[in-house]
Order: C-alpha cells, then structure tokens, then sequence
C-alpha cells in the first residue's frame, strides 16, 4: 500500500530545487549576516536576493519584507506591533474575524491585558465576513482589524480590499493572513489596500522556519522582539540563512508555477467534490470563491477524528482541521461560526491537493471513502 499524502494545507515537501538552493548556507558558508567579512557579506547578500524573490511573489517591494520564523511570529508580530501603534486608551478595540487562525485571535485576546478590548466579526453561512456586521463594530475606536484572505480549513476567499476600505474609513490599521493564499491565488499587497500581509514558506515547498510580514512602508510598527537590531530594528535575532533562501527559492518557483497549480489541483477538486456529492457530503463553501486545492467536508453521524484515522490507515492523509489545532477535540470554531450544528461540525474532514497528486488518487480515495463510510456507519449501528 502506498501512501497518499492530502494535507498540503498543513504542510508541503522540500522541494528538491529549493534544497539545492539551500545547501551550500547548510554545509558551506559561516558568515554571519551582521558581520563585516566576506563571509558576512555573502550571507547579507543572499538574504537580500531572497528578500526580492520573496517581494516579487506578493507584488511588494523588497523593502517591505520583513523576515521572521513562522507565520505564527509574523501574526503575533503584526497583531501586537500594530495594535500597539494607537494605544489602548484612544483606540481600545481589536476586531478578528470568527474564523481566524489561533495564531492570530490568541495574540489578539492577550492584548486585553493591555487594557484593549478583543472582539470577533460575524461569518456569513458560506465563511465570508458579514460587512455590516464590521461596520457596526467599527462604531467603537479601533486599532486594528485582522482577517485571513483564505481560510485554511474550508479554503474560502475573503474580499480583503471591501474589507480594508470599511476599517480604513474608520480609522483602523489592517492585517491579512495570506499564508493559505500565496502560490494558489494571484496576489498583490497593494490591491489588498491593507496594512500589512502575513506570508509563510512550508506552505509553497520551502523550508520550515521562515516567513515573512509584509508592511506598508508608513506603519510605525513596534517590534516584537529586541535585540541586535536585525531586520532595521522590526525583528532582532541572527537571520537563519538558509531558510531565507530556501523561502526566496520558493517564492520564485510559486510564481513560476501558480497557474499551472491552480487549474491542476481545480480539475481534482472538482472531481473529488463530484465524488463527495454522490455521497451525500455536505461541502463548506463550495458556492463562495475557494483557493482551488480546498476541500472541507462532513458526515452525518461520523467524527472527523475517527473517519481520518481510518483513511490513514487506508494509506490517505487527509485532516480533520487544522494541523496547528488537531489536539483539540472541539468541533472546528470556523465551522460554528458558519452557523454549522456541532455534531455535523465535529466530523469535518480536510482535503488539500498538490501539484503531485493524480486523478487516479482521487478516484481510489473516493471508493475508498465510500467503503469507510459503510463501514463506520455499520460499526455505529451494531453499537447502538
């Protein structure tokens, strides 16, 4: 039994292009980048040609690229850093969308301790921001208004420019977390009208390790981390080299291949979706634009957990969420903003193409998923 991996929306393979770009920062050069020698200077420079690629993939300028480990850091770096621009005794309101990832809604929620006030945007049924819900929240002072450009778990597409333009009028900065979104979906920072644009590598074959906050040149952001000043003062701490470039690398081969990947991973998700419907699956945002790889689905009378691992042992690596939520055994908090029952809820299931994956994969996952189904189904009934 081979072993068919559907979870690019958790994690991608190295590419090997991107290793070898990588390798001689692994096994060769020393410099620091800080440093004043040849080797230090070999080093700056290669994070400065990575800072470009990395620009170029996200329509930005090199300028505004600031690197960090993860998008976890750059979401915390952008919810506390922006927020604490106005502070709370002007500005007290924090506003997250209901489905946001937990790296962004857990900073927002610490920031109460700073005496702000952290509050969640209603989701329509399909996933998306109710506008006149933010505009009735943006009545009170807002610093700053966060919301995801593509969800991870059901893959929905947000409008960020609408949604920019409404907190912009009302004076609030404004953050996106476009880490589902780049490599899948055209974009450009400036026509998202936002303030700043959390990016991350192992989404696009790039190493683990690196990301990167996109900033308008004009936010007086405050660091998160002090220290050396690395970064011209936005996030001190020695660069790791080698997953810069390997970002950079990444970049460079997303955008080199986003077409193609898009209409590949469409053409499968239509037949998977084809496949789940002559199932009687229901299917999460599957009338609202969607990054074209995504698939979220449930079960009547089936948990997630249960019905992932039996595709695992099946040979099929699917999720049940999110991979940075899977140890919680609470239904997914996007599909309850969404209005979905939490018995329905609790048996979500993940499908997240690649460039790799075939038509063949989807056909044998589908007789697959039917035969797994009968058969929890039948398990379930004997039990009850």
């Amino acid at each position: 039994m081979s072993n068919i991996y559907f979870d690019h929306n958790a994690t991608t393979a190295l590419d090997n292009g991107v290793l070898q770009a990588m390798l001689p920062w692994m096994q060769q050069q020393t410099g620091n980048p800080t440093s004043r020698h040849i080797y230090g200077r070999s080093a700056r420079d290669a994070i400065e040609h990575a800072r470009a690629q990395v620009a170029e993939a996200c329509g930005a300028y090199s300028s505004q690229v600031v690197f960090t480990s993860c998008g976890t850091e750059a979401n915390n770096f952008a919810v506390k850093g922006i927020s604490a621009i106005k502070p709370a005794s002007t500005a007290k309101q924090i506003l997250t969308s209901a489905i946001e990832h937990p790296c962004v809604s857990r900073p927002a929620a610490a920031m109460q301790q700073l005496g702000y006030i952290s509050r969640k945007v209603e989701v329509d049924a399909n996933g998306q921001v109710d506008l006149a819900n933010l505009k009735t929240q943006l009545k009170s002072p807002t610093s700053l208004v966060s919301v995801m450009l593509a969800n991870n778990e059901t893959g929905v597409i947000q409008d960020i420019d609408s949604i920019a333009e409404t907190a912009r009028i009302a004076g609030a900065f404004v953050h996106t977390d476009a880490v589902q979104a780049l490599g899948k979906i055209a974009l450009k920072f400036a026509d998202l009208n936002v303030h700043a644009m959390t990016i991350s590598s192992h989404k696009i074959h790039g190493p683990q390790g690196a990301a990167a906050l996109i900033l308008d040149k004009k936010l007086d952001i405050q660091p998160l981390l002090l220290g050396g000043g690395q970064e011209k003062g936005l996030r001190s701490g020695t660069e790791n080299v080698a997953a810069i470039v390997g970002f950079g690398a990444a970049c460079e081969l997303a955008m080199q291949n986003r077409a193609q990947f898009a209409a590949h991973t469409m053409a499968l998700r239509e037949q998977l979706e084809l496949g789940l419907e002559a199932l009687n699956v229901n299917i999460f945002g599957q009338t609202v634009a969607r990054i074209p790889n995504t698939s979220f689905f449930a079960i009547d009378g089936i948990e997630g957990e249960t019905l992932v691992m039996a595709l695992d042992r099946k040979g099929y690596a699917v999720a049940s969420g999110s991979a940075c939520s899977s140890d919680s055994s609470e239904p997914s908090h996007v599909l309850l903003a969404m209005g979905i029952p939490a018995d329905l809820a609790r048996g979500a299931v993940r499908v997240s193409l690649g460039a790799h994956n075939t038509a063949t994969q989807v056909k044998n996952f589908l007789a697959t998923l039917s035969n797994e189904i009968l058969r929890l189904k039948q398990m379930s009934a004997i039990a009850a």
